[in-house]
């Protein structure tokens, strides 16, 4: 689906903060389904309008890649896996500390 934003009757408007970021209006994200971490692309048309779409997500080929990799030595080496102790936990736990990361939590005024 796509919104042209452009001087119709449809209009939605939101403001830039001083380091260039917006809320997308609720209305475009319903029109453009948009959820939490989707991407939006641009497309700058002729007329000086913009084209606004919910880009769809796609599949990084280094990640795929990757598990390729991992699935291979998993089937050739077998021995080599082993399970997470609770010594690993524990060391990964003093690397972090008590730093709690929360994706969906909404930015400060000072985040802006």
């Amino acid at each position: 689906m796509h919104y042209l934003l452009g001087m119709n009757a449809n209009q939605a408007k939101s403001t830039l903060t001083d380091r260039y970021q917006t809320t997308v209006p609720e209305s475009v994200r319903q029109a453009l389904n948009l959820q939490k971490r989707d991407r939006i692309a641009y497309k700058i048309l002729e007329s000086g309008d913009v084209l606004l779409t919910r880009e769809e997500p796609r599949s990084d080929p280094a990640i795929g890649s990757f598990l390729q990799f991992l699935e291979a030595q998993i089937i050739e080496n077998p021995g080599r896996l082993q399970p997470i102790t609770k010594s690993h936990l524990q060391q990964l736990d003093e690397l972090l500390g008590d730093h709690d990361v929360d994706l969906d939590e909404a930015l400060t005024s000072d985040d802006e």
